[in-house]
């Protein structure tokens, strides 16, 4: 037999409420989304079906190059898309499952199948067309050569 306590916050504050439900003898807290009153499952806070996973991306510069590195196990190459637009690189691609599992025969599913990207703004100008991305043990490596900085050029302002 199920039964659950509430526990509430305050709202004024913007925090959720909690809710500790107990099911097979395991506590198990909820979060209540605001102004609906209705529990979010684990797996709720994104449409299987629509949602697009969202990569984890390390980024750092050594004194020629920026660097952005993302663990990407489980995709070929060929289903991987790097796109740099100005000073944004976007990354897109597509896990998929070899097998079909009923969602009911599963007892864990933490790993991400389908869709995912990750776009992330530079920090400084690089030189895009010389751009190397590389996929080795399943980590997606972009080196991006930094654009050689433009001297400044002094201009003399005459009168008329």
């Amino acid at each position: 037999m199920a039964f659950f306590t509430k526990v509430s916050k305050s709202k004024d504050n913007d925090q959720l409420e909690q809710e500790e439900v107990l099911v097979n003898n395991e506590v198990e807290e909820q979060e209540i989304l605001p102004d609906t009153g209705e529990t979010m499952q684990d797996n709720d806070w994104m449409d299987k079906e629509e949602a697009e996973g969202q990569l984890s991306i390390d980024v750092f510069q050594t004194k020629d190059d920026i660097i952005i590195k993302s663990t990407i196990a489980g995709v070929k190459p060929e289903d991987i898309d790097v796109a740099i637009d100005n000073d944004m690189v976007t990354i897109r691609g597509s896990r998929r499952q070899d097998e079909s599992i009923k969602e009911e025969d599963y007892f864990y599913q933490e790993c991400y199948w389908g869709e995912f990207s990750r776009s992330v703004i530079l920090p400084t100008e690089v030189m895009a067309d010389d751009t190397e991305a590389s996929l080795k043990n399943g980590v997606l490596t972009l080196i991006l050569p930094k654009s050689k900085k433009t001297k400044s050029v002094a201009v003399k302002v005459t009168s008329e």
